[in-house]
C-alpha cells in the first residue's frame, strides 16, 4: 500500500537549511501561536452565540462539525518547526531512537491507563520528527512490540506521520473451571 521508501530513514538534511528552518521557527512561531490563540478566544466566543442556534434544528451538530474539523487541521506544532535538538541531531540515528521510543511509550502509558474503569480504543499520531533518522519502519516495530497496530484509513499521511491503533488486549483463558 505504502511506497517501500516510506519506511526507511529519511535522508539527513542540509546544515543550512535547518540553520534557516530554526531562524524561521524562533521568529515565526510566537506569531503563530498567538495567531491560534485568538483564534481559539474567538471561537470560544461565536460558541457562545453559537448556543443561542440551538433554537434552530441541526445548527448545534453542524457548528461542532466545524469547530471538530477546524481542530484538526490546526497543527499546533506545524511540520515547517525545527527545534534545538533536531538542529543539532540532525541524522544522529541513536537520538532519534531514543526519541521514537519515548513517543512510543508515553501513548502506550496513555492508553493503558484506566480512566473511571473503562480504556477506550486508542489511537495516535507519532509526527515524523520522532523518529526522523531511524524511519518509520522501526518506529512502527517500536509500536507494535507494544500492542499498537498501523492504522489504515483516508487521513493516512506516512511519510509525515505514523498513524496507530490500539490492538485490544486478547482476555485470559479462564482456567478456573480446570
Amino acid at each position: 500500500m505504502y511506497p517501500e521508501s516510506s519506511w526507511e530513514p529519511v535522508p539527513a538534511r542540509s546544515t543550512a537549511n535547518l540553520a534557516v528552518r530554526f531562524v524561521l521557527t524562533v521568529v515565526v512561531l510566537p506569531l503563530h501561536w498567538a495567531l491560534v490563540l485568538v483564534g481559539t478566544v474567538a471561537l470560544l466566543a461565536f460558541s457562545l452565540v453559537g448556543d443561542l442556534l440551538t433554537l434552530i434544528p441541526g445548527a448545534a451538530k453542524g457548528f461542532l462539525n466545524g469547530v471538530d474539523k477546524l481542530g484538526d487541521r490546526v497543527e499546533l506544532w506545524p511540520r515547517w518547526f525545527v527545534s534545538w535538538p533536531e538542529l543539532r541531531h540532525e541524522g544522529d540515528a541513536d537520538f532519534y531512537r531514543a526519541r521514537s521510543d519515548d513517543a512510543v511509550a508515553r501513548h502506550t502509558r496513555a492508553a493503558t491507563t484506566v480512566r473511571k474503569g473503562v480504556v477506550p480504543p486508542w489511537t495516535c499520531a507519532i509526527p515524523i520528527r520522532k523518529y526522523r533518522a531511524v524511519g518509520a519502519g522501526y518506529a512502527l516495530r517500536a509500536a507494535e512490540a507494544q500492542g499498537w497496530a498501523l492504522r489504515h484509513d483516508e487521513w493516512s499521511d506516512l511519510p509525515n506521520e505514523l498513524k496507530l491503533r490500539r490492538v485490544p488486549e486478547e482476555p485470559a483463558p479462564d482456567v478456573a473451571g480446570a
